[in-house]
């Protein structure tokens, strides 16, 4: 089971008989709930919410978070690899700059006087 502990999943089918019970017979969500066995009556509510809204394709969405594709992987590989040869320039720029410095001073005359 994916989800926190105790999260429940329900299928389609309840769904459906839960906003029927809803719209046609006009029960409330408490009824609806106890009658299908549906711990909150809140769920009912979304369900219904969801329907009105989206109407029956909005019980045959997949749960959870998308699988990436093919193209989004190469784009991520592509970002890591420019990523690591950022890093790799700054530290050879820090190195050149650090190895122009050496020797030189860091007071001017102006600082001197």
């Amino acid at each position: 089971m994916s989800g926190r502990k105790g999260m429940m999943h329900y299928k389609v089918e309840i769904k459906q008989e839960a906003v029927r019970l809803v719209e046609e017979e006009h029960l409330t969500y408490a009824v609806v709930a106890a009658r299908l066995e549906v711990r909150k009556p809140d769920r009912i509510k979304a369900w219904v919410r969801m329907y009105r809204r989206e109407g029956e394709l909005s019980f045959h969405k997949p749960i959870g978070r998308p699988m990436r594709t093919e193209r989004e992987e190469r784009e991520v590989e592509r970002l890591r690899m420019e990523n690591a040869l950022l890093k790799k320039f700054h530290t050879e720029l820090r190195k050149v700059r650090l190895a122009s410095n050496i020797g030189r001073s860091t007071t001017t005359k102006e600082n001197t006087k």
